[in-house]
């Protein structure tokens, strides 16, 4: 089971998102090739994963790097807990629900996976619990009826979710803090909104800090895409945010 660890290497801890889907499976596995070494998985999400499905997740074992499936299973108990038996199939590293589906579904997802890991005789993936969308705020939860603030609706999700036997939770940068208080030390937080000094073109992250600000809040791993896919030198740019994350952690005292 990959586990909060404080030994690993920096580049461990960031996590590419290839959510890149228009251009052919080549052109997503190129992105692969050309970013393994220079980050710890990639995360396949609703897009690709719905154009390309498990044979994208197989193309990029077989080129040595880690899948962070992203696909927020939200559904019966029942029918989460069989879709995370398929995601241990595929021998993905990391996984997530959305604990908007409560607390029964989210335990039933960790009994099932980690069923399924002892039977296949593999390692049980991370499972972690989308909180809130790093989309929304406090206007959109009022919109759709959760009469919290944002701070507040995360906690709770986060605290059902290790109530229900999961590693940790997708959160936003700017709750990691209240989660680590709430949560203590060993609860997985992976974090995405991370975002550097300067704009994104078509960026709906309304919850962002930087990737040294984030790490120093406590954050395990940091989800980036567009960032990265969108400069001149991705590679470099994939180095200089590993930076940042082990000037975080040697701040902190995590290396």
């Amino acid at each position: 089971m990959m586990t909060n660890t404080r030994n690993d290497r920096p580049q461990d801890r960031l996590i590419f998102a290839l959510d890149i889907g228009r251009g052919g499976m080549e052109e997503v596995l190129s992105w692969v090739e050309s970013l393994q070494g220079h980050v710890g998985l990639f995360k396949v999400g609703k897009e690709a994963f719905t154009i390309y499905g498990p044979a994208l997740i197989a193309q990029i074992h077989e080129r040595g790097a880690r899948v962070f499936l992203d696909l927020k299973y939200h559904d019966i108990p029942n029918t989460v807990a069989r879709a995370a038996e398929g995601a241990v199939g595929l021998g993905v590293a990391m996984f997530n629900v959305h604990a908007a589906g409560g607390r029964s579904m989210m335990a039933a997802a960790a009994v099932a996976a980690n069923e399924a890991a002892a039977r296949l005789r593999a390692p049980a993936p991370v499972l972690i619990a989308v909180t809130v969308l790093t989309s929304l705020g406090d206007e959109d939860l009022r919109e759709i009826g959760i009469n919290m603030t944002t701070m507040d609706a995360v906690l709770n999700f986060a605290r059902m979710a290790q109530d229900a036997g999961l590693a940790g939770v997708v959160a936003s940068p700017r709750e990691i803090e209240a989660i680590r208080k709430a949560c203590g030390e060993d609860f997985v937080i992976v974090t995405p909104g991370i975002r550097g000094s300067g704009a994104v073109a078509g960026d709906d992250q309304k919850r962002t800090l930087s990737p040294e600000e984030a790490i120093l809040a406590g954050a395990d791993y940091l989800v980036v895409g567009r960032p990265i896919r969108m400069a001149a030198n991705p590679a470099s740019e994939a180095d200089r945010i590993v930076e940042a994350i082990a000037r975080g952690l040697q701040t902190r005292g995590s290396l």
